[in-house]
């Protein structure tokens, strides 16, 4: 689990049950994206939240999961510092 701890103090990170997120103080949750499948058994992953893109069409929800955490670590999350390495 990836966290960036902004200058002034505010932590940011992809949701995960990795580390105990309340003990960094008040959390506040949002969707960022939609991971659904169509109706011919593809999945998608839809950033629109984030007014991302629609990533897809993939077999498998692991698949559409991965690119899912993929974009935004990348684009989101860190991406001044994740698309340095």
């Amino acid at each position: 689990m990836n966290l960036v701890i902004e200058s002034q103090g505010t932590v940011r990170c992809l949701y995960g049950e990795a580390i105990a997120l309340h003990c960094l103080g008040d959390v506040k949750i949002h969707r960022a994206s939609q991971v659904e499948p169509d109706t011919k058994g593809q999945w998608w992953a839809n950033l629109g939240p984030l007014d991302g893109p629609i990533l897809g069409p993939f077999a498998r929800r692991s698949e559409a999961i991965q690119a899912e955490t993929q974009w935004l670590e990348l684009n989101w999350l860190c991406p001044e510092i994740c698309t340095q390495s």
